[in-house]
């Protein structure tokens, strides 16, 4: 998998090359607004403001498939994530993760890390993909998960 080969557009339409950002190390998750796994992208502005400036790059991708807890549109999805959140970090188009619609994306993450039993389809939101500076995906979190609790691993893929 090269996840460099990788284009996603920000909530404003416009393309993202995942080729800016090469040598950095990338935490990539699937968000929604309406979730009761929400309040994780407190943790999540955390890690950013702790490890960005190491080269740790967040990017959230908000999804509409579960129980539809993201039915807003780009304009509403960013009004939340600045007023609620104070997100610094890029936030994508709404995207899909699972089905004939998956993002490209998503499929190389998927196929690169299994989940549980090795599943390949995402379960929930907050799905959390750790991405090392050579591109690798080094580690798969479930969403029930903190992200704080991915700190060790984050350390260690910044070396």
């Amino acid at each position: 998998m090269n996840i460099y080969s990788h284009f996603i557009n920000d909530l404003s339409g416009h393309p993202i090359s995942l080729t800016d950002y090469q040598n950095h190390a990338i935490l990539i998750f699937n968000s929604a607004s309406e979730c009761g796994f929400t309040p994780q992208l407190t943790q999540l502005v955390q890690l950013h403001h702790q490890y960005a400036h190491q080269g740790l790059v967040i990017i959230g991708c908000p999804c509409n498939q579960f129980r539809q807890q993201e039915p807003g549109s780009a304009n509403e999805i960013a009004q939340f994530c600045e007023s609620r959140y104070h997100i610094p970090f890029l936030m994508t188009e709404k995207i899909d993760v699972n089905g004939p619609h998956t993002h490209p994306l998503w499929q190389d993450l998927k196929q690169a890390q299994t989940g549980f039993l090795g599943t390949s389809s995402i379960k929930w939101n907050f799905t959390k993909f750790l991405i090392n500076r050579s591109g690798e995906v080094v580690e798969r979190v479930a969403t029930w998960r903190n992200p704080m609790s991915m700190v060790t691993a984050i350390e260690k893929v910044l070396k």
